[in-house]
């Protein structure tokens, strides 16, 4: 069986895993420890000792429980030492266990409610959508012509577009958008949950629900903790640092991909991305370091700046369901594309009709793409491209009739990643993919660029929704991948502004707005206003361009900022693309039937890049600025009622040279004095002092040790483990000291809390509490085999305070022992094959406690001892809590 996710540490902890089915499993640590003692010879035995002795927790989980354990995979597992808990975590649902006892203590959704039942297995989408787009069968009419089919066609796209939204009512895109991607413990003892909705989730030690907020839409990846502070990373690329309270401290662009995975060590936090990209991050961040290194590094900007050219071809035509020749196609693409480095092609009208615009909304629904049509197109435009040998194609996307493909050079590809696409239904009810648009973003040089082809509302007289269209689309386009750039990504990149509210203010912005460059093409529809046929057909013989283009839609809605804000488009120097009679060449070929449609530029290229009013040079503040070196019509191809356009740019990407920024990034470091005193600021460590070193038990009693932050400014963080044990003999000799096995405490001491925030000149009572007897329980295969219990003797542990700052990784260590005494010992227990594996003078494993003795005593018995106060011995935390 393939284990998803599993707890475990070099500390000498039992082992949890799980797994898929839900199944959850422990293995004792008294085992592994006799495993690992026994010689070469007896490994045999010490293999099988071990593979049959976990613990099968589903065995706990019994029909009288009031909880029942989730039969979906675990994927994650996390141990708090706190509170001596263990979380497991499927897609949808917690289940919380008592690590002592190994009981299932409360299984609770994401929304916090307890459930009571087993959870029922979610509804297929597909056979959900197979159900909702069936049209009823009505009876035979006498006449079927064509009024009848336009019924049914009608019915099915209504059906379909009802589908689409009611799987989405009915929580299919719901609970596809918020499932559980990660969780971790802050240093204040809460527990956070990240969900693919870019919400996070914080939650008590128990299992209770305390809050619920979101500063992105990206799905959270990982989620990081130290001291006062929690980092965040999103699929988007970002990282974000907050307070404990979950209050945004800042936030920065961390990778162009994914943050898959973050890890603390000295005084940085490391980001690992999905594309295998490492980087570090101050932990002071964001602070005054970064505002020096920052101006520091725009000094040196011109030295590891550098700028590529490429040349990039864009062609868009609608179709109208034919299937082109390939002289049609070469007219259109191949002699434009002999010296690109890039193609990007958008066609409209693949295929269209009832039935496939319905099984296209049905796909759409539950995330299926693509048609044979759409392939075909594939395949031939890369025949004319020479496709595998010159180009090679680098993503694709089609909606119904929309389709966008994207072609780099060999020479290019290498340069060209994060490819990702997206779609926007805009026909009949916003579900449809009749009308709508078609994106493609990708990192070329890493930098954002976003191709969409689009198809907007037709007829002369809907400008209004066109309009809507557009807005529409650019408004709520989504790239699973999201937005991020590499090349303005550096290890001291710093945080962006947050505004009162908290949210940083370009949070809402489209993400078509966070590109480097968006270019727009497709059958926009827009046409010539206050103009007969007759005219029209006139001026385009006569070549009158200037003239017409006064009476073009597009360009007038443009103007009055109503369409494509702040995009520019090219000189319009061809006759108007639309409408012509298949296979009729010429100027002559203009419709001329019954409708005699008014020709008009439908088919548009428009763009942006980087230039603002005051920068229009490239450089790392403007990194993409492009130009139009050809914008032209295929007047010769037939195959359509709309001829082909396409676009060649030439554009300036400005890159950072990696390795000469990290070597300016060294010399800064070396040279700026203030950035010495302040990284060794940051090392600093508060002053603290505990109120014992030495503590005597009696039974069922609890002491409070008290733990006081001398620092005036800044937080302390602590938290509390035991370095091991001994045991009385009856003869008054101790065994030999060993290593704490199970969740950082002996069996008989409860420590709460044991680990926590500590605010300036502040002091935390941390309750140190004895437990009286335990049982102990034999396993075999999972099963419960036998057990028996034992009073606790006489024993002393060691206790290590262990407290850090806020940014770094630096710990001081406090030893306390602690002794438990009682006035008589009890004889051992009967020996079997696993007491027999428990280490000496180690509480042995358990499966908890059968009765929990209540905490009678609240006396103290605290002793100092002639040693020093807090041992001067450092550590590196990122160790000790992952232990």
């Amino acid at each position: 069986m393939r284990i998803i996710r599993q707890w475990h540490s070099a500390e000498r902890r039992e082992i949890w895993s799980g797994t898929e089915g839900g199944v959850i499993k422990a293995w004792p640590w008294d085992v592994i420890a006799k495993s690992l003692s026994l010689t070469p010879e007896e490994k045999y035995m010490a293999s099988c000792l071990v593979e049959n002795a976990y613990i099968d927790l589903r065995n706990y989980v019994t029909v009288g429980t009031m909880f029942s354990l989730p039969t979906t995979d675990v994927k994650h597992m996390l141990a708090d030492h706190c509170r001596a808990k263990v979380w497991s975590l499927t897609s949808m649902t917690f289940a919380l266990w008592d690590a002592r006892t190994r009981e299932l203590l409360k299984v609770f959704g994401m929304d916090g409610q307890v459930e009571s039942a087993r959870l029922e297995p979610l509804v297929m989408p597909e056979q959900f959508i197979e159900e909702e787009i069936k049209v009823k069968p009505t009876k035979k009419e006498k006449n079927q012509g064509s009024v009848t089919f336009l019924k049914k066609s009608w019915n099915a796209l209504i059906g379909a577009g009802g589908a689409v939204r009611r799987v989405a009512t009915k929580g299919t895109f719901v609970e596809d958008n918020r499932r559980t991607e990660t969780v971790a413990q802050a240093m204040d003892g809460a527990i956070w949950s990240g969900c693919t909705d870019g919400s996070i989730i914080m939650w008590d030690g128990n299992g209770n629900w305390l809050k619920e907020f979101s500063y992105h839409n990206s799905s959270v990846q990982c989620i990081k903790a130290l001291g006062g502070k929690v980092w965040v990373g999103y699929a988007s690329g970002t990282v974000q640092v907050m307070d404990v309270e979950g209050n945004p401290l800042g936030g920065w662009t961390g990778h162009s991909c994914p943050v898959i995975q973050m890890a603390i060590g000295g005084s940085y936090i490391f980001t690992l991305a999905h594309h295998g990209g490492i980087r570090g991050w101050p932990l002071t961040s964001p602070g005054p370091l970064d505002d020096i290194l920052r101006t520091e590094l725009a000094k040196r900007e011109l030295s590891y700046t550098r700028v590529e050219n490429i040349k990039m071809l864009v062609g868009t035509w609608n179709v109208a369901q034919e299937k082109a020749s390939p002289e049609s196609l070469w007219s259109w693409l191949g002699t434009a594309s002999s010296d690109v480095g890039l193609v990007v092609v958008g066609l409209q009208e693949v295929e269209m009709g009832a039935g496939v615009l319905a099984m296209a909304a049905a796909k759409e629904s539950v995330g299926l793409e693509g048609s044979a049509n759409g392939q075909w197109w594939i395949d031939n435009i890369g025949k004319a491209l020479d496709e595998g040998i010159s180009f090679h194609r680098v993503g694709s996307r089609q909606l119904a009739g929309l389709l966008i493909a994207a072609w780099a050079r060999t020479d290019l590809k290498p340069h060209i990643g994060d490819v990702d696409a997206a779609a926007v239904p805009c026909g009949f009810g916003r579900a449809i993919g009749n009308k709508g648009g078609v994106g493609l973003k990708m990192r070329v040089y890493d930098r954002r660029i976003c191709f969409v082809n689009n198809h907007f509302a037709a007829h002369l007289e809907n400008v209004t929704r066109r309009n809507a269209d557009f807005d529409h689309i650019y408004r709520t386009m989504n790239f699973n991948k999201s937005h991020g750039s590499a090349a303005s990504d550096t290890s001291v990149q710093l945080h962006k502004a947050v505004n009162a509210n908290g949210n940083q203010p370009d949070e809402d912005r489209p993400e078509l707005a966070e590109a480097d460059m968006v270019v727009f093409l497709g059958d926009f529809n827009y046409r010539l206003y206050g103009i007969t046929y007759d005219e029209a057909r006139d001026m385009v013989s006569q070549r009158s361009f200037d003239w017409l283009r006064e009476r073009d839609q597009l360009r007038a809605e443009m103007k009055a900022g109503n369409v494509f804000q702040g995009m520019r488009e090219g000189f319009i120097r061809f006759p108007p693309t639309y409408k012509f009679q298949r296979h009729q060449p010429g100027l002559a070929g203009y419709d001329s039937g019954e409708k005699k449609r008014i020709p008009a530029w439908c088919d548009r290229i428009v763009y942006r890049d980087s230039r603002s009013e005051t920068i229009r040079e490239c450089s790392l503040v403007c990194p993409v600025v492009a130009a139009i070196t050809s914008y032209e019509a295929c007047m010769d191809v037939t195959d359509s009622d709309h001829k082909p356009v396409n676009c060649t740019f030439s554009v300036d990407l400005a890159r950072v040279n990696e390795l000469i920024r990290r070597q300016e990034y060294g010399k800064i470091i070396e040279s700026n004095e203030k950035l010495h005193c302040l990284l060794q600021e940051s090392h600093h460590v508060p002053d603290t002092i505990i109120s014992t070193n030495n503590i005597i038990l009696e039974n069922e009693e609890t002491v409070v040790l008290r733990i006081t932050n001398n620092c005036g400014s800044k937080k302390s963080a602590f938290e509390i483990l035991c370095e091991g044990q001994s045991t009385s003999k009856q003869d008054g000799t101790k065994t030999d000291f060993i290593a704490r096995a199970s969740f950082g405490l002996p069996h008989w001491l409860e420590v709460q809390p044991s680990i926590g925030l500590i605010e300036p000149g502040e002091t935390m009572e941390v309750n140190v509490h004895h437990e009286n007897y335990y049982t102990q329980e034999e396993f075999v295969d999972g099963v419960v085999q036998g057990g028996w219990c034992e009073l606790t003797r006489d024993k002393e542990a060691v206790l290590l305070v262990n407290v850090t700052g806020s940014t770094s990784t630096e710990t001081v260590t406090h030893r306390i022992n602690v002794r438990h005494c009682c006035a008589a010992s009890s004889p051992p227990p009967p020996v079997s094959l696993l007491a027999i594996a428990a280490p000496p003078g180690d509480a042995p494993s358990s499966e908890g406690l059968t009765e929990r003795s209540s905490r009678k005593s609240q006396s103290n018995h605290l002793q100092r001892s002639d040693a020093h106060f807090g041992a001067s011995e450092v550590h590196d935390l990122h160790r000790l809590r992952n232990m």
